[in-house]
Order: C-alpha cells, then sequence, then structure tokens
C-alpha cells in the first residue's frame, strides 16, 4: 500500500522519530567496496532501508570520440532507480527526476577527481538503486564516491552526502522517506571532508535563516561521521587483500620447505 496520509506524529512526546531515532541520529549505514567483479570499482551502500549499488569504468577511451576534451576527462554519471526499488511499479525509462539527479551527482563528484591527469578520457559512473527509502542522492554519492577510490581514481578528497531537513517544528538529520514526504523541509548536502567545501547544496521546503544554519551544520556533522564509515570501508578492503596475499605466501613457503 502507498502511504498518502501522513503518520499522526512524525516525533512522538520523547522525542522519538517514527523510526525510533533521536533528531540527530544517522539511520544504520553499512558499506562495503569492490563488489562487482567486472568494474573497475564498485561500493554498496545499505542505509536504513536503502540499497544502492555504483559502479565505476574508466578511465577509457572516450566513445564516440567527439565527447572527448584535450585537457581533461569527461565525467559521466547515470542515476537510475529499479523498477521494483518503490512501493509502486517504477517505469524503467529514465526520469526527468533520474536525469537531473545524475548530474547533481556528477556536479557534486566531479571537484574532487583529477581529471587533467587522464586527457580524451570518459570516468562512467552509474549508480542503481535497488531498493529506495529517501535520501538516494547522497546514499548515492557516498557509494559513488566510494567505487571511484575502489578504482584507483585519483581524488583530492571522498564525497559525502548526507541530508537535514525539518519536521514537526524541528531539525532532524538524515531523512526517510515517510519524513521527506511530509516533513517541512529537506536539505541534501555534499562535502570534501578534508577541506569543508560543500559540492551539492538544495532545499526543499522553507527555513527560517537560523533553522537554515542549524541544518546545514547538523547535515555537515552528519557526512563527517559517515566520512569516518567509508574509510573504515576502504580499510577493510586492504585488510582482508593484504592477509590473502600474506596467506598466499605462507603457503608457497610451505610448500617449498616440504618439498
Amino acid at each position: 500500500m502507498v502511504q498518502t496520509q501522513p503518520p499522526t506524529k512524525l516525533i512522538d512526546e520523547k522525542g522519538k522519530r517514527i523510526d525510533g531515532r533521536n533528531p540527530r541520529e544517522l539511520r544504520p549505514i553499512k558499506l562495503e567496496v569492490s563488489v562487482l567483479e567486472n568494474a573497475a570499482g564498485s561500493a554498496y551502500i545499505e542505509q536504513g532501508k536503502n540499497k544502492i549499488l555504483a559502479a565505476v569504468y574508466g578511465p577509457r577511451e572516450a566513445h564516440p570520440k567527439h565527447l572527448a576534451l584535450p585537457d581533461r576527462a569527461v565525467i559521466r554519471c547515470r542515476y537510475h532507480m529499479a523498477p521494483f526499488s518503490t512501493e509502486t511499479r517504477k517505469n524503467p525509462a529514465p526520469s526527468r527526476r533520474e536525469l537531473e539527479l545524475s548530474k547533481i551527482i556528477r556536479e557534486a563528484l566531479e571537484p574532487t577527481i583529477f581529471t587533467e591527469l587522464y586527457p580524451r578520457t570518459t570516468i562512467d559512473v552509474f549508480i542503481e538503486v535497488l531498493q529506495s527509502d529517501g535520501g538516494t542522492r547522497g546514499a548515492g554519492i557516498i557509494a559513488a564516491s566510494l567505487a571511484l577510490a575502489d578504482a584507483g581514481v585519483p581524488m583530492r578528497d571522498l564525497v559525502v552526502g548526507c541530508a537535514a531537513g525539518k519536521i514537526e517544528g524541528q531539525i532532524v538529520l538524515d531523512l526517510d522517506d515517510v519524513e521527506d514526504k511530509f516533513g517541512q523541509a529537506d536539505m541534501p548536502v555534499a562535502i570534501l571532508p578534508r577541506t569543508g567545501e560543500i559540492t551539492l547544496l538544495q532545499m526543499d521546503g522553507m527555513l527560517s535563516p537560523e533553522e537554515f544554519e542549524e541544518a546545514l551544520n547538523l547535515a555537515i556533522e552528519g557526512c563527517k561521521k559517515i566520512h569516518e564509515m567509508q574509510r573504515n570501508a576502504l580499510k577493510r578492503k586492504y585488510a582482508v587483500e593484504k592477509e590473502a596475499a600474506e596467506e598466499i605466501v605462507n603457503t608457497e613457503k610451505e610448500e617449498k620447505e616440504e618439498s
């Protein structure tokens, strides 16, 4: 059933949101890298009920060739929601919203990539939303940034996306789908944590100047927490690879000693 009526309360008397979170609490997040064998780099994110895959191909020769730029790589991004990702079946054809989000995510990622190192090439980023529960542009940015790092694309920093907003007159972090639909405001933000640069800032709804500043600071705080999770996901990948390499070396050493 598609929810068309708002719940009785988005925040109850105890200050808890409908999913049990506190106003400044992120949804549970799970991050993995190198989940696809055939991509140059890939990542998977679960954020609440969101389930999103990201894959990177390139840098590779531009095709068609007239799209190539002589001084830098071209970043191409495709954000797509699977037909089964929402409560009602979605048309598999790209919608206006998906085309808009593809452009927004590309513009959020571009400032961190050293595109000048790869002239006349393209770097393709694919983001596939398998299950949607609000905040997919931020989650898509998180996964895409990890996939770029996994592909070995030189970057100034990882890009992190997170949203803050207003529900029941209160500023909250990381809105889910119900809060996004029936709340008063939603503000997606993406930053480069090391420098603090903002690469994405949008807002839907109305906030006073004071509420805007509070929401922005809260979103940046959420981004910094997620950035640590991104770093840990990459560390886990290389720790596993190191253990596997050491195991191979030890096995070869034991075989030589036995022979």
